[in-house]
């Protein structure tokens, strides 16, 4: 089938209606002039990325500036929601910029940067799986378990503090010693021992009679005995 192309025209015109054979061209003429267009761009990134690794900091700015829409792009392509591209995006310049040493001047740049995109998009897509989305719904909102501490926790505990150290300032003074050194400040015992004079015999004995008398105070559950701290009785033993 003929063609003409008359003066001052790029593109053929049939003298007949074969679309088919039209199409054809068409189609051709497309594909030829997109590859022509990445080579050209593939050569300018992998210049200025030459360029850059040789220290030239505008030839760095001018790659990374240029890259944007084609690293967007490529995120695009990969399935990576709308609003996280932004996010992937920054993630591909950054690893571009630690691994820039790593690009062989002499193979394409696009692949390599298409590789990167990749494993980025990748990464990006498993951090949104695993975050949690909001949902709005009132009846779970209602039913969920407060994971929180209760209402006067707090003071709660300070109670508890406060009777614990009546508790350890009414024991003798040896038995007192031990638990502050040994319980309280987690000292060990060579340490105590130089501090308080005892032996490590005798802070050990302390230590167990002055443990067993404040499960006995603080185990009674009498408001009136925590007020009191030990009772006479329960002090008899004595230091070691």
């Amino acid at each position: 089938m003929a063609c003409a192309v008359p003066a001052g025209h790029d593109r053929p015109t049939l003298r007949t209606r074969d679309a088919f054979g039209w199409a054809k061209v068409v189609r051709h003429s497309a594909a030829a002039s997109g590859f022509t267009a990445r080579m050209s761009q593939d050569q300018a990134l992998a210049s200025d990325m030459a360029a850059a690794q040789s220290g030239d900091a505008e030839a760095y700015r001018r790659l990374l500036r240029d890259c944007l829409p084609v690293i967007a792009g490529m995120v695009r392509a990969q399935g990576v929601r709308a609003d996280a591209v932004d996010d992937v995006v920054q993630d591909v310049l950054l690893t571009i910029h630690r691994a820039r040493a790593t690009y062989d001047p002499a193979r394409p740049f696009l692949p390599w940067l298409r590789a990167i995109t990749q494993r980025r998009a990748i990464d990006g897509m498993r951090r949104a799986g695993r975050r949690p989305r909001e949902v709005h719904d009132p009846i779970a909102y209602e039913a969920e378990v407060d994971r929180g501490p209760a209402p006067g926790h707090r003071l709660e505990a300070r109670d508890r503090e406060r009777v614990l150290a009546r508790a350890v300032a009414a024991l003798p003074e040896g038995q007192r010693q031990a638990v502050e050194h040994l319980a309280l400040q987690e000292r060990s015992l060579d340490e105590t021992a130089a501090l308080t004079g005892r032996t490590k015999g005798a802070l050990k004995v302390n230590l167990h009679r002055a443990l067993k008398a404040l499960r006995r105070t603080l185990g009674s559950g009498s408001a009136d005995r925590d007020e009191a701290g030990p009772r006479a009785g329960e002090r008899g033993t004595h230091d070691v």
